[in-house]
């Protein structure tokens, strides 16, 4: 497991995510293709998308045309030939912009319910598949990338872009049909003033595109500090990281971490919040004082011989009023798009991730007629970050019946750990074949296989829940006498019931509340739930004291019966009993028998026998 292992604390100290420093060397997705991807979130929302198209486009429209009734209301109602106000045509006219006004507001608000209710669920959609995406995937990813990390991905990345997914469509679509809208009306008023008011356009789509290369490089530095962050976080205020910087008084250590990135994170945020401000200043200015020139092109233009009404300049100027809103609307949606494209670039890396354990295309039931047979063959397995200079398992074979007790023991190294991870396929062996039924592991699907096999491990997890709800994260559906009987049968039972509350206790976060040998009762309590027919024991009384130890070794002895049980063994006075004892040393299998006989061997085994012997007389004493 060293080989394993060995890079966790360097992890710790540098960036913590090597699928991020792995995509950092990549080329980056383009544009064009992540919006491709970004659709393609959409495609099962098709109906409220086309309701929603519709509404936009009527809305847009809408918004044209209380300015063409401004000028018949100026030309016709207020003005007209006659030299006094039409008051039946001005109160029609004026009538008609306040019912377009009152519907425009009407279809407004159903768009923005539809809009956010598929932005929002395309949002959870994402979020469930990457977290659906990261449960598929293989051990190996977790022990090399940060929790924090994966956490940031998850709630940081993934909300990161809700405003993209909840605005984007409605925008996109309401402002380019508003501005085409806009532009048709500005023509049939007045060409020559619609040149003036559009010439100069094309100049801040160029300046957008920059703008949006700066703001997206910066979101990027923002998104990596807020994973460091969020790791940080993770680490340092969990229970254990809590207790680790009290034990060795590093509070002030880890607030001066948290706040270097934390300044770090407010000079990005600063930044991007910056980066596109005078852009958009430089935009509102010009589009506001082109009125100012419109009303001094329209004199020229008339003493030109060119015939422009008042109410021409009147609504030509309301009309390119409401052309500034939609598109700075537009250059704003494009540079989120920018800006977000590094956030969807991170989800997207890790939908794309391919887990490097999956089931073949054709897979076999497991044979029940041979349930708790396990064997390795040739077995050899290195870790894929690991640092040793040979295997961690060297071509390890044996072989166990069903009901059989095995033990694996040896120095620490040795491999015995890595045998309780090939047996349900946490991890793939490098080279050999691991047989489980009879049938090689990689032939059983995934499920199938680690629902026969049950983990009782040294570090005991239970969620902060209750005991009740811990018991039954292995079987959903058991009755409070199904958690009862297995309690009992962890010798957990009488202590539950001296709580207050009883199997409704709360546990606290990884279980803290309960005391070692409480935990690791429970755990065992929801194996036995489970009821498999492997049993893998991997050091699960190595960190007790010696009366929680004999308490959780009649349980674990219990749990045992029946079943094909491999017990990972530091304390070789536990596994005296088992049928048979691998003795491993330098990820080989160099002695085996039962207990009698290897003492008998005077080997390895016994070496290591009369050592802890040693070491428990001089405990005693």
């Amino acid at each position: 497991m060293r080989g394993g292992m060995g890079g966790g604390m360097r992890g710790r100290i540098s960036s913590g995510d090597p699928e991020a420093q792995r995509a950092a060397n990549a080329q980056a997705p383009t544009i064009p293709h992540l919006f491709r991807r970004i659709v393609e979130l959409f495609a099962p929302h098709r109906r409220a998308i086309v309701l929603t198209v519709v509404l936009v486009l009527i809305g847009a429209a809408l918004t044209v045309i209380p300015p063409l009734l401004t000028q018949r209301a100026f030309d016709q109602g207020l003005f007209p030939r006659s030299g006094h106000p039409d008051f039946p045509v001005l109160f029609a006219l004026v009538g008609g912009m306040i019912g377009l006004w009152i519907l425009s507001a009407g279809i407004g608000v159903w768009q923005t319910y539809l809009t956010a209710t598929v932005g929002n669920r395309v949002m959870g959609s994402m979020r469930m598949r990457l977290f659906g995406h990261l449960q598929r995937m293989e051990l190996a990813f977790f022990t090399r990338t940060k929790t924090g990390v994966i956490q940031s991905r998850l709630q940081n990345d993934v909300g990161g872009v809700a405003s993209v997914l909840n605005n984007t469509i409605s925008s996109v679509l309401g402002n380019t049909v508003t501005v085409i809208a806009a532009v048709v009306a500005m023509i049939l008023l007045s060409w020559q003033m619609t040149i003036v008011a559009v010439v100069l356009l094309p100049i801040l789509v160029i300046a957008q595109r920059r703008v949006g290369r700066i703001r997206a490089r910066i979101a990027a530095e923002t998104q990596e500090s807020l994973s460091d962050m969020t790791a940080i976080t993770q680490e340092a205020l969990s229970v254990s990281g809590i207790l680790l910087a009290k034990s060795f008084n590093q509070q002030q250590s880890e607030t001066h971490r948290f706040g270097v990135e934390n300044r770090n994170q407010i000079r990005l945020q600063v930044q991007l919040q910056m980066s596109g401000q005078w852009f958009f200043a430089i935009v509102q200015i010009f589009l506001s004082i082109i009125p100012a020139i419109i009303y001094v092109v329209a004199a020229y233009l008339i003493t030109g011989g060119v015939p422009i009404t008042a109410g021409t300049i009147v609504a030509f100027t309301t009309v390119q009023s409401r052309l500034l809103f939609p598109t700075v609307g537009l250059l704003r949606v494009v540079l989120d798009l920018q800006t977000s494209a590094a956030l969807f670039a991170r989800v997207f890396e890790y939908l794309d991730l391919r887990p490097a354990i999956t089931d073949r295309p054709t897979v076999r039931p497991v044979d029940e007629t041979r349930i708790g047979a396990v064997a390795f063959e040739e077995v050899s397995f290195s870790y894929p970050d690991s640092d040793l200079d040979r295997p961690t398992l060297d071509a390890v074979s044996f072989a166990l019946e069903p009901g059989q007790f095995a033990a694996f023991v040896g120095p620490s190294g040795a491999g015995k750990t890595t045998v309780s991870y090939l047996v349900p396929r946490l991890y793939e062996a490098t080279a050999g074949t691991v047989r489980f039924a009879g049938a090689d592991v990689r032939d059983l699907a995934q499920d199938d296989l680690i629902r026969h096999i049950g983990i009782v491990s040294q570090e005991t997890y239970l969620f902060h829940a209750t005991i009740a709800e811990n018991l039954r994260y292995a079987k959903p559906d058991a009755t409070d006498a199904d958690l009862e009987r297995a309690a009992r049968a962890a010798n957990i039972h009488d202590t539950i019931a001296s709580f207050p509350d009883g199997y409704d206790t709360v546990v606290g976060e990884r279980g803290y509340r309960l005391s070692g040998g409480e935990k690791q009762r429970v755990a065992i309590a929801r194996v036995l739930l489970k009821d498999p027919p492997v049993l893998i024991l991997d050091e699960a009384t190595s960190a007790l004291d010696s009366i929680s130890e004999r308490v959780v070794q009649q349980a674990l002895d219990t749990a045992s019966r029946g079943r094909t049980t491999i017990a990972i063994a530091h304390r070789l006075s536990t596994i005296r009993a088992a049928d048979v004892i691998f003795v491993l040393e330098h990820g080989r299998i160099v002695e085996q028998g039962t207990h009698d006989a290897l003492i008998g061997f005077d080997g390895v085994y016994a070496t290591l026998y009369r050592q802890q012997s040693m070491e428990d007389d001089l405990a005693g004493a």
